[in-house]
């Protein structure tokens, strides 16, 4: 059991509230954090930040591709310093190896019980973390078939041509995918790695999630004392804010603020440009 000092430490760092703040919110909820943050978010009083309970975890992203798959490797170290290194690099690369020598879509258990010279790839981390002195883990194995589809994908603070901090990656269809169409999906992925979208449209996103940001929203407007007849329509406008701010579709473009991610879509509707998914793996 964490300690009152620990759990208002962690409460301040997710919430950015005060400490007073969140020592009343935890005693009010019995020292539950989820419904802490939820209460002082009510209250306005917590910062409705979506990655601030992210832990600050080291290490790099790899991509890696063949003609038959496209993959994402992270691994996390415990220092940047060690994430830096030419060992720690070249681990990484050997790691995409041994995956496009697999040359098919698995999982992380799967990789990990993979061969690798005269024992596993968990075998390899074994003695890597033993060279390196640090804990290094498999944290994501994205794999993608390369089928009808094309791909695109950014590095953000690069340590290598293929590995970065971040890596955001597009998957699209197009009648002709000529410079502009290339240079589209480069910037698509560019705009992912800056604005960190939660989901593709409004209706991708977690129904619970939606309705518990509505409900947030509601009683901060209710608690600001604003009419009750006029309530539904700032919610309406507070909801679409929230959606412009975490899917892609509905975000303003990096490179042309004045419009959405869908209206420069659709300005390439000749080339019957369709964009499927995406993805983004940082750290």
């Amino acid at each position: 059991m964490s300690s009152i000092t620990e759990l208002i430490k962690e409460l301040r760092e997710k919430t950015g509230a005060g400490f007073l703040d969140c020592k009343k919110s935890l005693e009010d909820n019995n020292n539950d954090i989820e419904k802490s943050i939820e209460a002082l978010r009510k209250k306005g009083l917590a910062k409705a930040s979506k990655k601030s309970d992210r832990a600050a975890i080291e290490g790099a992203v790899g991509v890696y591709s063949n003609k038959n798959i496209t993959a994402l490797i992270k691994v996390n170290s415990e220092t940047d310093f060690a994430a830096k290194s030419d060992t720690f690099l070249n681990f990484l690369d050997n790691l995409g190896k041994v995956v496009l020598e697999k040359n098919t879509n698995i999982d992380k258990e799967q990789f990990l019980k993979s061969q690798f010279e005269k024992g596993t790839v968990q075998d390899y981390f074994n003695s890597m973390i033993a060279k390196i002195g640090e804990n290094l883990i498999l944290n994501d194995l994205l794999i993608k078939e390369n089928k009808d589809s094309n791909y695109s994908y950014y590095i953000h603070n690069s340590y290598r041509k293929n590995i970065g901090k971040i890596i955001s990656i597009i998957e699209y269809s197009t009648n002709e995918n000529n410079t502009e169409i290339q240079a589209l999906s480069k910037n698509l992925c560019m705009h992912i790695a800056a604005m960190k979208p939660e989901s593709m449209d409004i209706n991708d996103l977690d129904k619970y999630l939606v309705n518990n940001e509505e409900k947030i929203q509601r009683e901060l407007i209710l608690n600001s004392g604003k009419p009750s007849n006029i309530v539904e329509k700032i919610l309406e406008g507070k909801m679409k804010k929230y959606f412009s701010e975490v899917t892609l579709l509905n975000q303003s473009y990096i490179l042309d603020q004045d419009k959405t991610v869908r209206d420069i879509i659709n300005q390439h509707s000749k080339y019957e440009f369709k964009l499927i998914s995406f993805d983004l793996i940082n750290l």
